[in-house]
């Protein structure tokens, strides 16, 4: 008797000795029953091929890689296009797979079958390494024909190995088009501010920024130029009018010495009034009003203008103007003409330079007071055109990547499918394995054994030992007899006689 499913020794003991039959009838009963399931179950062969993810030939460094997608994630996807229907049918017609269920089975169903059939394994990097990107993966096909599983795990492969070349290829090129075409589009806009800035430029002559410091020194030049002929009108002034006092000088010696010889007046008393009045106008544009020589020519001017009155109130005619003397005028005298002449000519040249000074000058001036204005407009046009630029370069700059990219990929120089271990011809039945199932008949058989003989323990309901009447009876044990001698020699008597060997009764066994 087993108390509280505590099996002892001598309970394991005991099962045993009565039922030791058991273990090795279900053994070999389950044992035998893996062997013949292993002979009579369909086979399956799995052909198996090791494909390597190969690295770009040039350092990432040197040339940056287009597709940068984690190849775990491309691997995934690329398994579930080759493995769609569209892309499974074609096999399955191609090597004939499945004859007998094409006819009563749907296409669907015959892809679903082929589709378990083949299994896609990553390689784990290996541990401690500090490249973890996926080194190669595996490709196991299953079927009931070595042959065909071989057939169809080199199309698989195959498809495996057109599928991410034609992918890098197809995401390559796209990638230049699209860089391509965003470069056309940054060019385009990089011309028009190009083409505003220049129309700026044209519009505002000599208000730009860096023409500032230039319109400073020009306008400090001009200033220059302008004190320069400023001094000379004044110089030509000066001039006219001392030659203009030496011809009145020469004119009066003249005069004197035609009075002398009994001639009439040379002048009346209006022409040198009108002479006053030319000499006073030229005096004024040189000296102040307070200039002595001005002041003297202004009292001649009021003491002509009174003598003319006076004669008019006595009724006097003014003096007729003196006829010309009969001989030529003097050298000296008209060299001082043609000289006076010449001073008039000099000094009108020197205003109308003086004008186109000052005119350049006011010019000069309104470019200067505009440039503050003209620069804020310009900043603004030059950021939008330095942003343009440098968009324009950045994009330049990737387009010749992704194109290197591409040249990479068609040279095949990039991350490529390497096929190291071909489709194997598998020889001998990955399913099911005769080894496999004889040693699980057999585990499970004396599994199966050891649990029947632990019911039977449980399930033992006698009282073999003073413990088992103590558990059994819930009473405390009062005496106990000795096992006699005559006893025990009676039992092996009768043992003998019967031709087996019975135990010796328990020492000890309570009544």
């Amino acid at each position: 008797m087993v108390g509280n499913n505590a099996i002892s020794l001598a309970d394991v003991r005991r099962v045993l000795r009565r039922w030791w039959w058991i273990l090795p009838i279900t053994t070999v009963f389950f044992g035998t029953l893996g062997v013949v399931a292993s002979m009579v179950l369909p086979k399956r062969y799995t052909s198996e091929t090791l494909v390597e993810v190969e690295s770009p030939t040039i350092s990432s460094k040197l040339v940056e890689p287009v597709i940068t997608e984690d190849l775990n994630r491309r691997l995934s996807s690329m398994k579930e296009e080759i493995l769609s229907r569209s892309r499974l049918q074609p096999i399955i017609e191609k090597l004939g797979l499945y004859p007998k269920e094409r006819a009563t089975a749907h296409i669907e169903d015959l892809v679903d079958r082929l589709r378990t059939a083949v299994t896609v394994t990553p390689i784990e990097p290996m541990a401690g390494s500090q490249n973890r990107q996926l080194p190669g993966f595996k490709i196991n096909v299953t079927f009931n024909n070595g042959q065909i599983a071989q057939q169809i795990c080199t199309e698989i492969t195959s498809m495996f190995l057109e599928q991410n070349a034609r992918e890098r290829m197809n995401q390559s090129s796209e990638t230049v088009e699209f860089f391509q075409q965003r470069l056309d589009e940054a060019k385009k806009k990089l011309d028009d501010e190009d083409a505003k800035l220049a129309d700026f430029k044209a519009k505002h002559p000599g208000e730009m920024p860096d023409q500032e410091q230039t319109n400073l020194q020009l306008l400090a030049g001009m200033n220059t130029q302008l004190d320069s002929v400023n001094q000379a009108i004044s110089r030509a002034q000066q001039e006219k009018t001392f030659n203009e006092s030496l011809l009145a000088q020469q004119e009066a010696t003249l005069a004197q010495s035609t009075s002398s010889s009994g001639g009439a007046p040379t002048e009346t008393l209006s022409d040198q009034l009108a002479a006053e009045q030319q000499k006073l106008v030229n005096l004024q544009a040189i000296y102040t009003p307070e200039h002595p020589d001005v002041l003297k020519a202004q009292r001649a001017i009021a003491d002509l203008k009174r003598r003319i009155e006076e004669q008019q109130k006595a009724g006097v005619a003014p003096a007729p103007a003196a006829s010309k003397p009969n001989r030529a005028e003097s050298p000296q005298l008209q060299q001082l003409r043609a000289k006076l002449r010449l001073d008039d000519q000099t000094i009108a040249d020197l205003v109308k330079t003086q004008a186109r000074i000052q005119s350049g000058i006011q010019v000069v001036q309104g470019r200067i007071q505009a440039t503050p204005m003209v620069e804020q407009q310009f900043k603004d046009m030059s950021r939008d055109y330095q942003t343009a630029s440098e968009n324009y370069n950045d994009l330049l700059r990737r387009h010749n990547t992704a194109d290197l990219g591409q040249h990479l990929e068609s040279a095949q120089e990039s991350e490529q499918f390497k096929i190291l271990d071909p489709p194997s011809m598998p020889n001998q039945p990955s399913f099911p394995n005769k080894l496999v199932f004889a040693g699980g008949g057999f585990g499970g058989g004396l599994v199966l054994g050891l649990a029947v003989l632990y019911l039977l323990a449980v399930l033992d309901k006698s009282l073999h030992t003073e413990r088992d009447v103590e558990t059994g009876l819930k009473l405390p044990l009062l005496v106990s007899i000795p096992s006699l001698d005559v006893v025990a020699g009676q039992v092996k008597r009768a043992a003998s006689l019967a031709g087996a060997k019975l135990p010796a009764p328990q020492k000890g066994l309570s009544a």
